[in-house]
Protein backbone atom coordinates (compact mmCIF):
# COMPACT_ATOMS: atom_id res chain seq x y z
CA UNK A 1 0.00 0.00 0.00
CA UNK A 2 0.63 3.09 -0.93
CA UNK A 3 2.43 5.49 2.45
CA UNK A 4 0.53 7.97 3.29
CA UNK A 5 2.20 12.02 2.84
CA UNK A 6 4.07 12.85 6.03
CA UNK A 7 1.52 15.60 7.94
CA UNK A 8 3.12 19.30 7.84
CA UNK A 9 3.92 20.46 11.36
CA UNK A 10 2.27 23.85 11.85
CA UNK A 11 4.11 25.58 14.50
CA UNK A 12 3.23 28.75 16.22
CA UNK A 13 6.16 31.73 16.99
CA UNK A 14 5.30 33.96 19.45
CA UNK A 15 8.28 36.35 20.48
CA UNK A 16 7.01 39.97 20.81
CA UNK A 17 8.54 40.83 16.96
CA UNK A 18 7.14 44.30 17.38
CA UNK A 19 10.85 44.94 19.13
CA UNK A 20 13.26 45.52 16.12
CA UNK A 21 15.78 43.48 18.72
CA UNK A 22 18.38 40.67 18.10
CA UNK A 23 16.51 38.84 21.22
CA UNK A 24 13.49 39.46 19.15
CA UNK A 25 13.79 39.35 15.30
CA UNK A 26 17.33 37.30 15.22
CA UNK A 27 15.66 33.89 17.03
CA UNK A 28 12.67 34.48 14.49
CA UNK A 29 15.15 34.41 12.21
CA UNK A 30 17.09 30.96 13.09
CA UNK A 31 13.40 29.22 13.47
CA UNK A 32 12.92 29.93 10.16
CA UNK A 33 15.97 28.38 8.99
CA UNK A 34 15.13 25.33 10.68
CA UNK A 35 11.28 25.41 9.66
CA UNK A 36 12.29 25.82 5.89
CA UNK A 37 14.71 22.66 5.97
CA UNK A 38 11.94 20.81 7.53
CA UNK A 39 9.24 21.88 5.38
CA UNK A 40 7.04 23.51 8.43
CA UNK A 41 4.18 25.41 8.29
CA UNK A 42 5.07 28.56 10.80
CA UNK A 43 2.22 30.86 12.31
CA UNK A 44 3.37 34.44 13.92
CA UNK A 45 0.84 34.17 16.88
CA UNK A 46 1.46 37.03 19.50
CA UNK A 47 -1.94 35.37 21.02
CA UNK A 48 -1.18 32.16 21.22
CA UNK A 49 -2.51 31.40 24.64
CA UNK A 50 -5.58 32.15 23.90
CA UNK A 51 -5.61 30.73 20.27
CA UNK A 52 -5.48 27.40 22.22
CA UNK A 53 -8.45 24.82 23.60
CA UNK A 54 -8.59 24.86 27.30
CA UNK A 55 -8.77 21.50 27.28
CA UNK A 56 -7.42 18.59 25.36
CA UNK A 57 -9.50 18.04 22.03
CA UNK A 58 -8.52 16.62 17.94
CA UNK A 59 -8.58 20.27 16.93
CA UNK A 60 -5.54 21.91 18.28
CA UNK A 61 -4.30 24.62 15.80
CA UNK A 62 -0.75 24.05 16.44
CA UNK A 63 2.05 20.64 16.86
CA UNK A 64 4.05 22.80 18.81
CA UNK A 65 5.36 26.17 20.14
CA UNK A 66 8.25 28.43 20.57
CA UNK A 67 7.75 31.21 22.51
CA UNK A 68 9.00 34.00 24.80
CA UNK A 69 6.45 32.59 27.52
CA UNK A 70 3.78 33.23 30.18
CA UNK A 71 2.74 31.52 32.71
CA UNK A 72 -0.48 31.02 31.29
CA UNK A 73 0.89 29.43 28.22
CA UNK A 74 2.60 26.94 29.85
CA UNK A 75 -0.14 25.81 31.81
CA UNK A 76 -2.59 25.95 29.01
CA UNK A 77 -0.15 24.09 27.13
CA UNK A 78 0.35 21.28 29.38
CA UNK A 79 -3.27 21.00 30.07
CA UNK A 80 -3.26 20.34 26.15
CA UNK A 81 -0.47 18.25 26.03
CA UNK A 82 1.46 20.55 23.32
CA UNK A 83 4.64 20.72 23.16
CA UNK A 84 6.31 24.55 23.64
CA UNK A 85 10.22 25.73 23.83
CA UNK A 86 10.81 28.94 25.60
CA UNK A 87 13.47 31.23 24.10
CA UNK A 88 12.95 34.21 27.38
CA UNK A 89 14.83 33.68 30.44
CA UNK A 90 13.37 35.85 32.33
CA UNK A 91 10.06 33.77 31.88
CA UNK A 92 8.29 33.45 35.22
CA UNK A 93 7.86 29.90 33.75
CA UNK A 94 11.47 29.19 32.81
CA UNK A 95 11.23 26.29 35.05
CA UNK A 96 8.10 24.74 33.70
CA UNK A 97 9.47 24.61 29.84
CA UNK A 98 12.08 23.38 27.90
CA UNK A 99 14.12 26.77 27.16
CA UNK A 100 16.98 27.77 25.27
CA UNK A 101 19.11 30.39 26.22
CA UNK A 102 21.96 32.47 25.86
CA UNK A 103 24.76 31.25 28.47
CA UNK A 104 25.28 34.53 30.16
CA UNK A 105 27.49 33.71 32.70
CA UNK A 106 30.14 32.97 29.78
CA UNK A 107 29.07 35.96 28.22
CA UNK A 108 29.86 37.68 31.44
CA UNK A 109 33.11 36.43 31.89
CA UNK A 110 33.90 36.93 28.18
CA UNK A 111 33.16 40.63 28.66
CA UNK A 112 35.80 40.96 31.64
CA UNK A 113 38.53 39.21 30.39
CA UNK A 114 38.51 41.36 27.15
CA UNK A 115 38.85 44.37 29.48
CA UNK A 116 41.23 42.62 31.84
CA UNK A 117 43.16 42.29 28.54
CA UNK A 118 43.47 45.57 27.62
CA UNK A 119 45.53 46.46 31.21
CA UNK A 120 42.57 47.69 33.24
CA UNK A 121 42.79 47.42 36.71
CA UNK A 122 39.35 48.93 37.81
CA UNK A 123 36.20 48.16 36.73
CA UNK A 124 32.43 48.58 37.17
CA UNK A 125 29.39 47.17 36.10
CA UNK A 126 25.58 48.15 34.99
CA UNK A 127 23.37 45.42 34.60
CA UNK A 128 19.37 45.30 34.50
CA UNK A 129 16.74 43.31 36.81
CA UNK A 130 16.59 40.57 34.53
CA UNK A 131 17.73 37.24 35.55
CA UNK A 132 20.28 36.69 32.78
CA UNK A 133 21.53 40.13 33.71
CA UNK A 134 21.66 39.49 36.84
CA UNK A 135 23.72 36.17 35.95
CA UNK A 136 26.04 38.28 33.34
CA UNK A 137 26.95 40.77 35.75
CA UNK A 138 27.64 38.28 38.56
CA UNK A 139 30.13 36.53 36.47
CA UNK A 140 31.63 39.82 35.25
CA UNK A 141 32.44 40.48 38.85
CA UNK A 142 34.04 37.30 40.00
CA UNK A 143 36.41 37.36 36.87
CA UNK A 144 37.29 40.82 37.69
CA UNK A 145 37.63 39.81 41.39
CA UNK A 146 39.62 36.73 40.52
CA UNK A 147 42.01 38.06 38.81
CA UNK A 148 42.51 40.51 41.92
CA UNK A 149 40.72 43.88 41.41
CA UNK A 150 37.88 46.02 42.62
CA UNK A 151 34.37 45.95 40.83
CA UNK A 152 31.44 48.09 41.75
CA UNK A 153 27.97 47.06 40.56
CA UNK A 154 24.21 49.15 39.99
CA UNK A 155 21.27 47.61 39.23
CA UNK A 156 18.71 49.50 36.94
CA UNK A 157 15.76 49.34 36.16
CA UNK A 158 14.54 47.16 33.23
CA UNK A 159 12.87 49.69 31.79
CA UNK A 160 13.99 53.00 33.32
CA UNK A 161 11.97 55.43 30.65
CA UNK A 162 8.51 54.57 32.33
CA UNK A 163 8.55 58.44 33.01
CA UNK A 164 10.56 61.39 33.39
CA UNK A 165 11.45 60.88 36.95
CA UNK A 166 12.49 57.11 35.82
CA UNK A 167 14.62 58.30 33.50
CA UNK A 168 15.88 60.89 35.48
CA UNK A 169 16.84 58.79 38.30
CA UNK A 170 18.17 56.35 35.99
CA UNK A 171 20.90 58.75 34.90
CA UNK A 172 21.48 60.24 38.73
CA UNK A 173 22.23 56.30 39.53
CA UNK A 174 24.97 56.21 36.93
CA UNK A 175 26.10 59.61 37.30
CA UNK A 176 26.72 58.59 41.11
CA UNK A 177 28.96 55.60 40.42
CA UNK A 178 30.86 57.86 37.95
CA UNK A 179 31.60 60.46 40.63
CA UNK A 180 33.64 57.49 42.49
CA UNK A 181 35.56 56.50 39.50
CA UNK A 182 39.61 56.94 39.62
CA UNK A 183 40.50 56.78 35.46
CA UNK A 184 41.23 54.45 33.50
CA UNK A 185 38.47 52.42 34.37
CA UNK A 186 36.48 49.40 32.23
CA UNK A 187 33.16 49.38 32.44
CA UNK A 188 30.34 46.78 31.17
CA UNK A 189 27.00 48.27 30.67
CA UNK A 190 24.11 45.69 29.70
CA UNK A 191 22.33 47.67 26.79
CA UNK A 192 23.78 49.95 24.47
CA UNK A 193 21.37 52.70 25.60
CA UNK A 194 23.25 52.52 28.76
CA UNK A 195 26.81 52.25 27.06
CA UNK A 196 25.41 55.64 24.73
CA UNK A 197 25.00 56.96 28.30
CA UNK A 198 27.61 56.27 29.85
CA UNK A 199 29.63 57.59 26.79
CA UNK A 200 27.93 61.02 26.45
CA UNK A 201 28.99 61.73 30.63
CA UNK A 202 31.86 61.18 30.33
CA UNK A 203 32.62 63.56 27.77
CA UNK A 204 30.51 65.73 30.28
CA UNK A 205 32.75 65.11 32.43
CA UNK A 206 35.86 65.59 29.60
CA UNK A 207 36.92 62.18 30.08
CA UNK A 208 38.38 60.12 26.99
CA UNK A 209 36.76 57.10 25.77
CA UNK A 210 38.77 54.51 25.39
CA UNK A 211 41.54 55.93 27.36
CA UNK A 212 39.98 57.00 30.49
CA UNK A 213 36.96 54.52 30.33
CA UNK A 214 36.80 51.68 28.19
CA UNK A 215 32.87 50.48 27.42
CA UNK A 216 31.55 47.08 26.68
CA UNK A 217 28.07 47.20 25.81
CA UNK A 218 24.87 45.34 24.73
CA UNK A 219 24.11 42.29 22.55
CA UNK A 220 25.87 43.91 19.39
CA UNK A 221 22.64 45.77 17.93
CA UNK A 222 25.43 47.11 14.74
CA UNK A 223 23.08 50.54 14.69
CA UNK A 224 22.83 51.39 18.37
CA UNK A 225 27.15 50.43 18.18
CA UNK A 226 28.51 52.13 15.36
CA UNK A 227 26.76 55.54 15.68
CA UNK A 228 27.80 57.88 17.09
CA UNK A 229 31.08 57.74 17.91
CA UNK A 230 33.01 56.27 19.66
CA UNK A 231 31.51 53.13 18.71
CA UNK A 232 30.91 50.57 21.14
CA UNK A 233 32.58 47.08 21.25
CA UNK A 234 29.43 44.26 22.31
CA UNK A 235 29.12 41.08 22.71
CA UNK A 236 27.87 38.99 19.60
CA UNK A 237 25.50 36.50 21.35
CA UNK A 238 24.03 34.49 18.47
CA UNK A 239 20.17 34.68 18.58
CA UNK A 240 19.91 33.48 15.38
CA UNK A 241 21.58 30.04 16.38
CA UNK A 242 19.44 30.32 19.76
CA UNK A 243 16.28 30.27 17.02
CA UNK A 244 17.89 27.17 15.30
CA UNK A 245 18.45 25.31 18.31
CA UNK A 246 15.19 26.20 19.71
CA UNK A 247 13.42 25.19 16.82
CA UNK A 248 15.96 21.45 16.74
CA UNK A 249 14.90 20.88 20.57
CA UNK A 250 10.77 21.34 19.52
CA UNK A 251 11.29 19.12 16.35
CA UNK A 252 12.49 16.27 18.71
CA UNK A 253 9.68 17.35 21.49
CA UNK A 254 7.25 16.73 18.50
CA UNK A 255 8.03 13.41 17.83
CA UNK A 256 7.94 12.52 21.38
CA UNK A 257 11.12 12.77 22.94
CA UNK A 258 11.55 13.92 26.79
CA UNK A 259 12.39 17.15 27.44
CA UNK A 260 15.87 17.80 28.57
CA UNK A 261 16.26 17.62 32.27
CA UNK A 262 18.06 21.57 32.35
CA UNK A 263 17.84 24.43 30.09
CA UNK A 264 20.26 24.33 26.97
CA UNK A 265 22.75 27.05 27.30
CA UNK A 266 24.72 28.50 24.33
CA UNK A 267 28.02 30.26 24.21
CA UNK A 268 28.43 33.61 22.75
CA UNK A 269 29.82 33.65 19.38
CA UNK A 270 32.20 35.90 20.08
CA UNK A 271 33.35 39.64 20.68
CA UNK A 272 32.92 42.72 18.40
CA UNK A 273 35.81 44.96 19.32
CA UNK A 274 35.44 48.58 18.21
CA UNK A 275 36.96 51.75 19.33
CA UNK A 276 35.50 52.31 22.96
CA UNK A 277 37.92 49.51 23.92
CA UNK A 278 40.45 49.34 21.19
CA UNK A 279 43.60 50.40 23.75
CA UNK A 280 45.80 49.36 26.08
CA UNK A 281 45.38 50.61 29.66
CA UNK A 282 48.72 50.16 31.04
CA UNK A 283 50.60 52.69 33.04
CA UNK A 284 53.89 51.85 31.67
CA UNK A 285 54.55 53.81 28.23
CA UNK A 286 57.17 50.54 27.30
CA UNK A 287 54.63 48.22 27.77
CA UNK A 288 51.87 49.66 25.88
CA UNK A 289 54.08 49.92 23.16
CA UNK A 290 54.99 46.23 23.14
CA UNK A 291 51.75 45.59 23.36
CA UNK A 292 50.67 47.95 20.22
CA UNK A 293 53.62 46.09 18.87
CA UNK A 294 52.02 42.80 19.35
CA UNK A 295 49.11 43.52 18.19
CA UNK A 296 50.00 44.58 14.98
CA UNK A 297 52.51 42.05 14.38
CA UNK A 298 50.90 39.14 16.09
CA UNK A 299 50.23 37.58 12.65
CA UNK A 300 53.65 37.12 12.04
CA UNK A 301 54.41 33.09 12.31
CA UNK A 302 57.49 33.47 13.53
CA UNK A 303 57.43 36.74 15.63
CA UNK A 304 58.60 35.62 19.03
CA UNK A 305 59.60 37.58 22.39
CA UNK A 306 63.30 38.78 20.80
CA UNK A 307 61.19 40.58 17.62
CA UNK A 308 59.29 42.17 20.36
CA UNK A 309 62.36 43.21 22.73
CA UNK A 310 64.43 44.49 18.90
CA UNK A 311 61.72 47.03 17.98
CA UNK A 312 61.42 48.41 21.37
CA UNK A 313 65.15 48.49 21.43
CA UNK A 314 65.62 46.81 24.95
CA UNK A 315 66.67 44.08 26.94
CA UNK A 316 64.96 41.15 26.44
CA UNK A 317 64.96 40.12 30.20
CA UNK A 318 63.93 43.48 31.07
CA UNK A 319 61.04 43.76 28.74
CA UNK A 320 60.39 40.43 30.46
CA UNK A 321 60.02 41.39 34.16
CA UNK A 322 58.31 44.69 33.24
CA UNK A 323 55.57 42.45 31.77
CA UNK A 324 55.46 40.38 34.42
CA UNK A 325 55.12 42.89 36.97
CA UNK A 326 52.60 45.27 35.21
CA UNK A 327 50.33 42.06 33.28
CA UNK A 328 51.58 39.23 35.14
CA UNK A 329 52.16 37.21 32.40
CA UNK A 330 55.03 36.63 29.65
CA UNK A 331 55.40 38.33 26.30
CA UNK A 332 54.95 34.51 24.52
CA UNK A 333 51.26 34.24 26.45
CA UNK A 334 50.45 37.77 25.24
CA UNK A 335 51.31 36.46 21.36
CA UNK A 336 49.12 33.30 21.68
CA UNK A 337 46.18 35.25 23.75
CA UNK A 338 45.69 37.84 20.64
CA UNK A 339 46.48 34.77 18.05
CA UNK A 340 43.82 32.62 19.70
CA UNK A 341 41.35 36.15 19.81
CA UNK A 342 41.81 36.89 16.26
CA UNK A 343 41.36 32.57 15.66
CA UNK A 344 38.32 33.06 17.12
CA UNK A 345 36.39 35.72 15.33
CA UNK A 346 37.68 34.21 11.92
CA UNK A 347 35.56 31.07 13.13
CA UNK A 348 32.69 32.55 13.88
CA UNK A 349 32.42 35.70 11.61
CA UNK A 350 33.53 33.70 8.47
CA UNK A 351 33.41 30.54 6.75
CA UNK A 352 37.26 30.71 5.70
CA UNK A 353 39.07 26.68 6.04
CA UNK A 354 40.80 26.61 9.12
CA UNK A 355 44.43 26.18 7.77
CA UNK A 356 43.85 29.49 6.03
CA UNK A 357 42.85 31.09 9.17
CA UNK A 358 46.06 29.45 11.08
CA UNK A 359 48.31 30.96 8.75
CA UNK A 360 46.89 34.48 8.87
CA UNK A 361 46.62 34.51 12.37
CA UNK A 362 49.97 33.06 12.95
CA UNK A 363 49.78 29.73 13.99
CA UNK A 364 51.33 28.71 10.33
CA UNK A 365 50.38 25.34 10.91
CA UNK A 366 46.93 23.92 11.09
CA UNK A 367 47.75 21.26 13.77
CA UNK A 368 49.45 23.77 16.34
CA UNK A 369 46.57 25.82 16.03
CA UNK A 370 44.70 22.48 17.32
CA UNK A 371 46.93 22.29 20.17
CA UNK A 372 47.04 25.18 21.33
CA UNK A 373 43.33 25.45 20.82
CA UNK A 374 42.73 21.70 22.93
CA UNK A 375 45.09 23.06 25.28
CA UNK A 376 44.06 26.42 25.93
CA UNK A 377 40.38 26.12 25.27
CA UNK A 378 39.59 22.67 25.45
CA UNK A 379 38.06 21.97 22.33
CA UNK A 380 39.58 22.31 18.39
CA UNK A 381 39.23 25.10 16.50
CA UNK A 382 36.23 22.87 14.37
CA UNK A 383 34.27 22.20 17.41
CA UNK A 384 34.78 25.85 18.88
CA UNK A 385 33.12 26.96 15.26
CA UNK A 386 30.49 24.57 15.19
CA UNK A 387 29.31 25.48 18.84
CA UNK A 388 28.98 29.18 17.63
CA UNK A 389 27.53 28.74 14.43
CA UNK A 390 23.74 27.61 12.98
CA UNK A 391 24.72 24.12 11.97
CA UNK A 392 22.54 22.09 9.75
CA UNK A 393 22.14 17.74 10.70
CA UNK A 394 23.40 16.07 7.48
Amino acid sequence: MPQEPEKTRRVALMLDLEWPYKRHTGIFAGTQHYAQEQGWESTIDEYVTENLPQRRTKSIPYDGVIARATSKLAERAARIGLPVVNVLYSSPAWRQLPGVFPDFAATGRLRAQHLLARGLRRFAAFGREARGSKMEVTAFQAEVREAGFPCDTVKLALNPKRTHASWREHQQRIDSLMSKWRPPIGVFASSEQTGRMIAQMCRQRGWRVPLDVAIIAGGNEESLCEYPRPSLTSVELGFERLGYEAARLLDRLMDGDAPPTEPILLPPQGLVVRESTDFFAVEDPLIASALEFIASNSQRHQIGANDVARALNIGLRTLQRQFRKYLDRPISAEIQRVRIERAKRELVQSKRPIYEIARDVGFGRTMQMYKVFRRELGVTPREYRKKRRIESET
